[in-house]
């Protein structure tokens, strides 16, 4: 389970199926017990649980999802800090002027006078 990923339909289905078990519910208590409302309640109600079992085993293997909030949203927090102090680095890097090309001519020519230089 942990390989796959995380498909959020399980997550979306939950809400409908408990709707239908409530509504299931409600119309026994208004039409009476028969052991067909019994059955499709029954159905119902097992569909909702191994729904809801995966919709928690899923959750329990996301990578941080043993972290509290606070502590998710410290981890959030100081990863945006980071994000713009590299944000920052590299705008400053991008307005720095590269001096290479001019210091390589200036070796050049330095070693080109010094080798024309009588010894």
């Amino acid at each position: 389970m942990a390989s796959q990923p995380l498909q959020s339909s399980t997550f979306e289905s939950l809400l409908p199926k408990l709707l239908t078990v409530l509504e299931l519910t409600r119309r026994t208590e208004l039409t009476g017990t028969t052991q067909q409302s019994k059955q499709e309640l029954l159905q119902a109600t097992n569909d909702f649980k191994e729904s809801l079992s995966r919709a928690k085993e899923m959750a329990t293997v996301l990578p941080g999802g043993e972290l509290l909030i606070e502590e998710q949203d410290e981890i959030i927090a100081m990863l945006e800090r980071l994000k713009e102090k590299k944000r920052r680095q590299l705008a400053e890097f991008s307005e720095q002027e590269l001096t290479t090309a001019n210091h390589t001519q200036q070796v050049q020519m330095e070693i080109d006078s010094t080798a024309s230089t009588p010894a």
